[in-house]
């Protein structure tokens, strides 16, 4: 194992490793329960039965597959977001499209993936983006997490302004972000305390702080109500193997044309999302220090991920995806794939022990995602503030991921704004800057998502 993993080399060792992976597990397990919202009877409408088991499987293998393969802590599963689009797609096609023709969608997304990453297209991104903007990437995706945490235990939530008649989505002036009530959300205060005790334990420099913080506000919450233990007894500890979606994908309904646009956007947000997720988190586990050896190492991670997007469709679940989540098992010490195979190995077990997965409440692993908001935060002292055509781009990459709730936003925010800065500075000023070619044909790319597609 030390030899295959190399943890010497990376400054790890075996229980290191393994307790980063039960934190990162931890932070994603959400996505079991989530997950069936979007895909399952009340959403997409496929059987539970057929999405849990999409889950569970397709996170493992495609974990376990990055972290023996590519030798990184980053765990994959299904997106948050892509699978509320690709709820979107079914229910707004008023039957016109399936949820295996929404399937096929994604399995395509997956091959075109599959050919950019092999012709290292997406390998290009790592050197044409900026270094401010990469830099960018990691403290957006900071505060992405941080926001994730803070609405998963309602520290945050949304107040309408009264008298006012909105729609959906909701105009900006129509709401306000509020403190939760720690009062009235027993959840909120459950996760305060949380926080408060990873963060002692950070102070002191304990090892395994936020897996020992979520498992102790875990416990907190029995007695407060907020822990769930019906499952212990009501859960089926025995999978139901008999109603699943395995290969049920339409891949010639998926290739009609009223499908090309929807194609589109799944490998759009896929492609920025995954690139800002394993940048932002290779940065954090130090991969990316000697640059040409990190580029080849997320070069590797890219193809992996292409594989898992495909394989999640024939599975039956929406576009998997590297999981930001992944940075809690970072921050815990996680430096190798060990970190990654243990959260693969932990969603395959969760097959089987469903119901003590499902006791840990949201409140319990949302003050380890604010954590690590913290932690990436520290990276925003390396970007050039005082050269506003630097500074501007990366403030808008920061800032537009939480509060639009999306990583693609915000990178395509940085890239365009990026673009048109440079090139004003190149067109009127003695100041020069390189813009890679890469960088204008995804400011175009951009521009046509925007203009066409909305901000799905």
């Amino acid at each position: 194992m030390e030899r295959f993993f190399k943890l010497k080399e990376h400054g790890t060792n075996v229980r290191t490793e393994l307790i980063a992976g039960i934190t990162t597990f931890m932070t994603m397990a959400y996505i079991l329960v989530v997950n069936n919202t979007f895909l399952g009877p009340t959403g997409a409408g496929m059987p539970s039965e057929a999405v849990f088991f999409a889950t569970a499987v397709g996170a493992g293998l495609v974990t376990i597959l990055m972290g023996l393969f590519v030798n990184v802590p980053i765990g994959m599963a299904p997106g948050m977001g892509l699978n509320a689009y690709f709820m979107t797609v079914v229910l707004s096609s008023n039957g016109m499209i399936t949820w295996q023709a929404a399937l096929g969608a994604v399995f395509i997304s997956g091959i075109v993936f599959l050919i950019l990453t092999v012709t290292r297209v997406r390998q290009m991104l790592l050197v044409a983006v900026p270094e401010n903007l990469k830099t960018a990437i990691t403290v957006g995706i900071g505060l992405f997490v941080t926001i994730v945490g803070f609405k998963l235990c309602n520290l945050v939530m949304v107040s309408i302004v009264p008298g006012t008649d909105v729609g959906h989505p909701v105009p900006g002036h129509a709401f306000n972000l509020v403190l939760g009530s720690l009062v009235h959300q027993k959840d909120a205060l459950l996760a305060l305390i949380g926080l408060l005790i990873i963060a002692a334990l950070m102070v002191v420099r304990v090892k395994g702080a936020l897996l020992i913080g979520i498992v102790a506000t875990t416990l907190i919450g029995i007695p407060m109500g907020v822990t769930n233990l019906s499952s212990l007894t009501t859960g089926h500890w025995i999978p139901d193997f008999g109603n699943l979606a395995v290969g049920q994908l339409d891949l010639k309904a998926a290739l009609h044309i009223g499908l090309f646009d929807i194609i589109f956007i799944f490998t759009f947000v896929e492609l920025f999302d995954t690139f800002g997720t394993l940048v932002g988190t290779a940065t954090r586990a130090g991969i990316m220090k000697d640059k040409k050896k990190g580029e080849k190492i997320i070069g590797k991670a890219m193809l992996v991920d292409a594989v898992g997007v495909s394989t999640g469709a024939v599975l039956g679940t929406s576009t998997i995806t590297a999981f930001v989540e992944s940075s809690a098992g970072v921050e815990e010490g996680g430096r190798t794939g060990l970190t990654a195979v243990t959260t693969g190995v932990l969603f395959l077990l969760s097959l089987f022990i469903a119901p003590l997965a499902l006791v840990v409440p949201s409140a319990a692993t949302a003050p380890a995602l604010i954590i690590v908001g913290v932690l990436m935060m520290s990276q925003v002292r390396n970007i050039e503030w005082d050269n506003f055509l630097l500074a501007f781009p990366a403030f808008l990459t920061i800032v537009l991921m939480p509060f639009t709730g999306g990583i693609a936003n915000g990178i395509s925010a940085g890239i365009l704004s990026y673009v048109v800065l440079a090139g004003f500075s190149n067109l009127f000023t003695s100041n020069k800057v390189k813009i890679h070619w890469l960088m204008w044909v995804l400011a175009i790319i951009v521009v046509i998502r925007f203009a066409f597609m909305g901000s799905e």
